[in-house]
């Protein structure tokens, strides 16, 4: 496979999956629309190892590593996708560009990774001035926006929780096996929620609706996830991160030119000051090439 097409298909994927989750829970709600995703993506997985034939390690700890990506990763997607339903889609990549310095933060409090050296704090400091911004926006977007963004953060700080726990746990297992035994942990939680919550199977699922859903099962979860990590195999991780400062650009123009979302002056600062300081934050980790970013699409 082309590494340059990999590395154009990511960030496409990445870029495409905000506005494929605002349009998934049309018509169905939101819960039918993550859960659906869920179920069809772990069918594929599980498909997807059994056609590799690659085994599924389940010693201790290896289900503890799926426990904890699993957990994490349901709470990220439902605080997702409900946030998803009150803000313009756009909205949803910029504030998940938090995510390297989220998790940079918990991995120096809990993993004792590098010092917050004044570099990184200051685009720490930075990324929080573009979050402030996006919220102060939200307060004029509509009535549930700042519950919105509250909420996608929360999510943001979710997946960095996660990734912090499966990384402290030192297991190092196979890209797929890891997708495949999170997805087995975070689906059963979504069937229950989404059937607590006395979600049933809606009488009519829209085609754009089914088709979001769909896209988000086979492209956004297991495409886009075995295209990063053949980036990663084969390209300075440095260089992989800068996935994440191309991506909410795009997302936000797709969002105004595709579904006809506003760009205010306060978003485009916020989601500058956001870019501004991740890059600011990887300055420091280009020589540091043994570095893995940690996927920040939604």
């Amino acid at each position: 496979m082309s590494v340059p097409a990999a590395f154009v298909g990511v960030i496409l994927i990445w870029a495409t999956t905000p506005l494929a989750i605002k349009w998934s829970g049309e018509g169905v709600g939101f819960l039918f629309g993550v859960t659906g995703r869920f179920v069809l993506g772990l069918a594929a997985v599980l498909a997807l190892l059994a056609l590799l034939r690659e085994p599924l390690p389940w010693q201790r700890m290896a289900r503890r590593v799926y426990l904890a990506g699993g957990v994490s990763l349901a709470l990220s997607m439902l605080l997702t996708y409900w946030a998803a339903q009150r803000i313009p889609s756009g909205w949803v990549s910029v504030v998940f560009g938090l995510t390297p310095l989220v998790t940079g933060l918990m991995a120096a409090r809990w993993l004792g990774e590098d010092s917050l050296t004044p570099t990184k704090l200051a685009g720490m400091l930075l990324g929080i001035i573009g979050l402030g911004l996006i919220f102060a926006e939200g307060k004029s977007a509509g009535e549930g926006a700042p519950a919105g963004v509250a909420a996608l953060f929360g999510a943001v700080a979710s997946h960095s929780a996660g990734a912090v726990a499966v990384k402290r746990l030192g297991a190092h297992l196979p890209a797929l096996a890891t997708t495949a035994g999170g997805l087995l942990v975070s689906t059963p939680l979504l069937v229950v929620t989404c059937g607590a919550s006395g979600v049933t199977w809606p009488a009519d699922v829209p085609v754009r609706t089914g088709a979001a859903i769909v896209y988000l099962a086979l492209v956004g979860s297991v495409l886009g996830f075995v295209l990063y990590y053949h980036v990663l195999r084969h390209v300075e991780a440095s260089r992989v991160a800068l996935i994440t400062l191309v991506t909410p650009v795009l997302a936000l123009l797709l969002g105004h030119f595709v579904a006809g979302e506003p760009l205010p002056v306060r978003v485009w600062l916020g989601a500058g000051a956001i870019l501004a300081g991740l890059g600011l934050y990887q300055v420091r980790r280009r020589r540091r090439l043994a570095t893995v970013p940690v996927p920040v699409g939604p």
